[in-house]
């Protein structure tokens, strides 16, 4: 198992966006579960009027901590660490946290909204601001609603465009081609900088309707955490991803339908898993979900919107 990068055992930012890259909103909520268990201060943000149409992603209002009613606009905030390179007190405090890693103190985090428009000049203030904080390697997080049960560990798919990661890391390079989201903008225009890149994305099960999904959060942290020099702090997320678990087992127990179609994913996902599988079954086994999905809806033809039924830099995601 992977304990860590050398590439990435510097100031290493984590990037999340809601919206397309966020099925089950499992990357931005790992993210900002992160932001809550790590001590982090807001150090950037980009001007919201210059991004976002607020038709499409409108501001919200809340109540605040003194008890006034306040708007939130849709954004991009980068958090870091006060004092980067020292230990956070939370992670030293946590008694039942054994911190195996030493650079814990220089987790940043980039989460928003996905811009509407001028992708280009919000590109630019991202690798503007994260070349200010002196970031040595950027982690893009990402989720895909795919036909995946839930009742398995959620999957994982790891890829990188810069071939020393891929090389330390022992990684493949994605070969999707087709439309993109905002997190393929940025990883671009980072290693066009010198800035090496990783993504990791989550397999969400498509028929789970209801979001967020914390199996998922917690599979991308944990992945992340493998490939970094830190410890991560899950707070609720373990019983969180249970109580999700159990509440889906509930809903299929009253749908003979919903239970019989996630005995089959099952199926497939053992077939796939296990020791004896040969190549040959596994790509069998992967080429007829891809037909039973064109043939019923749950995926495209991976021409027009992504959904290539494989995984990659980019999502497929069930048609409506």
């Amino acid at each position: 198992m992977t304990t860590g990068s050398r590439i990435l055992g510097g100031r290493i930012l984590v990037v999340a966006f809601e919206g397309w890259n966020d099925a089950g909103e499992a990357a931005s909520g790992a993210v900002r579960s992160l932001k809550e268990e790590l001590e982090l201060t807001e150090i950037f943000a980009v001007d919201p009027e210059l991004y976002f149409d607020y038709q499409f992603n409108r501001p919200t209002i809340g109540i605040d901590d003194d008890g006034k009613r306040s708007l939130t606009w849709p954004s991009t905030v980068l958090y870091g660490p006060s004092v980067p390179g020292e230990p956070s007190e939370s992670l030293a405090a946590d008694a039942e946290m054994q911190v195996s890693g030493a650079n814990d103190g220089n987790i940043y985090l980039l989460l928003g909204t996905e811009p509407s428009r001028t992708w280009k000049g919000f590109t630019a203030e991202v690798i503007d601001a994260a070349l200010a904080a002196d970031i040595g390697g950027i982690v893009f997080l990402g989720a895909m609603l795919a036909d995946v049960p839930h009742t398995r560990p959620i999957s994982i798919f790891t890829s990188s465009d810069n071939a020393e990661v891929r090389a330390e890391l022992d990684i493949e390079r994605s070969n999707y081609e087709g439309p993109i989201g905002i997190l393929s903008v940025i990883a671009d225009a980072a290693e066009r900088v010198g800035i090496p890149t990783l993504s990791i994305w989550a397999s969400v099960p498509h028929y789970v309707h209801h979001a967020p999904s914390p199996k998922a959060m917690l599979a991308l942290i944990d992945k992340l955490e493998e490939l970094t020099d830190v410890t991560i702090p899950r707070g609720d997320l373990v019983s969180e991803a249970a109580v999700w678990e159990a509440s889906i087992n509930d809903l299929a127990s009253d749908d003979e339908e919903m239970a019989s179609y996630i005995v089959q994913l099952e199926q497939a996902r053992d077939t796939v898993d296990s020791p004896e599988a040969s190549g040959e079954a596994i790509a069998q086994e992967f080429e007829r979900y891809l037909r039973k999905s064109n043939t019923d809806g749950k995926a495209g033809d991976g021409k027009a919107d992504g959904r290539d039924g494989k995984p990659g830099d980019e999502p497929w995601r069930p048609q409506a």
